[in-house]
């Protein structure tokens, strides 16, 4: 029986985990490095250590056997995905939870996973190591060992494809250490949908339906929903029944998404295997009542599934929105600051991941994600409803944020309609057309303080972070 667990990660996600571990009784241990030290998630943890670095694999299963941890939670993001912390964890007697570190390594590497998928015969998105057929273009230059869209170039004409390849090259070196990089057929105005999959040390293997999540910036998912509109009953069935193979194909154990490109004819590929907890796990939480991350500590365990594919269903609708500190109308650029005012939505069917509160410093070392805006509701059409009626509520002052953008979004009427694919913001230019009023900063804290102003009036726009100083006394 895992009685402690060390999450390595921080912000929303290890307070995420964290809840579930106190369901089940288990103790959480907190890391953190110096820019964190005064962190939402090391305060709330039974216990915390200073560490050099969320990278330094050794050093955190050092700290997990030191501390008394009995395993480690990877989260997502920085080692989730890296064989190093897997292969730490073991060398140092703690259980990783999550697969085992040859899979990572064969689901990390995007040349090997797709030829393991082939030999299953599941469709896979044509891929050449050298020049590609004139024919083919445009394509897309992918890096090997990484995602999130880094060491990703479209290429549109041949001319262009050496340049493209060595830059991705470079980038893929230094976000990943790894510098291949591969030439894969672009497909065009596609779907992004991707089953969940859960797999236990017996060789039961389980998809839990899957997540759309085609509304994406720079290759990076903003939006995402479950049920997908564009899957029929069969479409389902089929995608899911490919997902269960591709896992088992390689004996996946834990917790993992398989994720496929979806053409407007109906016909899909495999894309690529994340071998950890999604950011958009929540989604498939709320539609099916599974708690994933319980799911993987029993799984870390050895126990068995907790549930067989035929007791899962899909009940009514969710949708995430990811609630970033950037400036979206500025072609997404971070923003820093100080939050000085946090006032999220609440009611029924409304879930919050968040990693901060109010006195939060957002500053440029991390990934800029603050919280996950989560809503659950009987029918599509409610939810969206219910999304519009929640980013209206959500008041966040002292750093800039994409709530009014993330509004836009979803207000239109293709969004509506479920008219989605991975391009839809570069067709939907209007959704950056900020419609805000300049006004003094004493101004909006009032307003957002007021219980009596409506929320469409205290989501008012303003162009530069300002200091928590600046207005505490006013």
């Amino acid at each position: 029986m895992i009685r402690k667990v060390l999450v390595a990660n921080r912000g929303e996600i290890a307070i995420r985990i964290f809840h579930t571990l106190r369901e089940m009784g288990i103790q959480t241990v907190a890391v953190y490095t110096e820019p964190d030290a005064n962190s939402l998630h090391v305060r709330i943890a039974d216990e915390n250590r200073r560490i050099a670095s969320y990278l330094d694999a050794n050093g955190i299963a050092h700290t997990a056997a030191a501390c008394g941890a009995d395993a480690v939670h990877p989260g997502y993001g920085f080692l989730s995905e890296a064989t190093s912390l897997a292969a730490a964890c073991e060398k140092a007697g703690v259980v990783f939870i999550g697969p085992a570190t040859e899979t990572i390594r064969v689901m990390g590497d995007k040349l090997e996973s797709k030829s393991k998928m082939q030999q299953a015969r599941i469709p896979v998105v044509p891929i050449w190591r050298s020049d590609p057929p004139a024919d083919e273009y445009p394509v897309l230059v992918k890096a090997v060992g990484g995602g999130g869209g880094k060491g990703m170039r479209l290429v549109e004409e041949p001319a262009d494809l050496n340049s493209a390849l060595e830059a991705a090259s470079r980038e893929a070196a230094g976000a990943f250490g790894d510098n291949r990089v591969f030439v894969e057929k672009y497909i065009r105005n596609p779907r992004h949908i991707e089953f969940q999959i859960l797999g236990d040390a017996r060789g039961n293997v389980i998809h839990v339906f899957e997540r759309e999540c085609s509304i994406q910036r720079r290759y990076q998912k903003i939006i995402e929903e479950s049920p997908s509109v564009a899957l029929t009953p069969e479409l389902r069935a089929a995608i899911g029944a490919a997902a269960v193979e591709a896992a088992s194909t390689v004996g996946y154990r834990g917790a993992g998404t398989v994720e496929f490109i979806l053409e407007p004819t109906g016909r899909f590929y495999f894309l690529e295997m994340n071998t950890r907890l999604q950011v958009e796990h929540p989604v498939t939480e709320m539609v099916t009542g599974l708690d994933l991350v319980r799911e993987q500590v029993r799984i870390a365990e050895g126990q068995p599934l907790s549930v067989r594919q035929s007791e899962l269903h899909q009940i009514g609708h969710a949708l995430e929105c990811r609630i970033y500190a950037e400036v979206p109308e500025e072609g997404f650029r971070p923003a820093t600051g100080s939050i000085g005012v946090y006032r999220p939505p609440s009611g029924p069917g409304i879930r919050l991941d968040s990693g901060v509160e109010e006195g939060s410093v957002i500053g440029i070392h991390f990934d800029p994600i603050l919280a996950k805006l989560v809503v659950w509701a009987p029918s599509r059409t409610a939810a969206i409803e219910r999304m519009q009626r929640a980013l209206g509520e959500f008041v966040i002052l002292g750093v800039r944020t994409n709530i009014e953008f993330l509004q836009r979004v979803i207000s239109t009427g293709a969004f509506a309609a479920g008219a989605l694919d991975t391009h839809f913001l570069e067709r939907h230019t209007e959704v950056f057309q900020q419609a805000g009023v300049d006004l003094p900063p004493a101004v909006l804290v009032a307003a957002s303080l007021a219980t009596d102003v409506p929320a469409a009036k205290r989501q008012i726009a303003f162009k530069d972070p300002w200091a928590v100083g600046a207005w505490r006394n006013t």
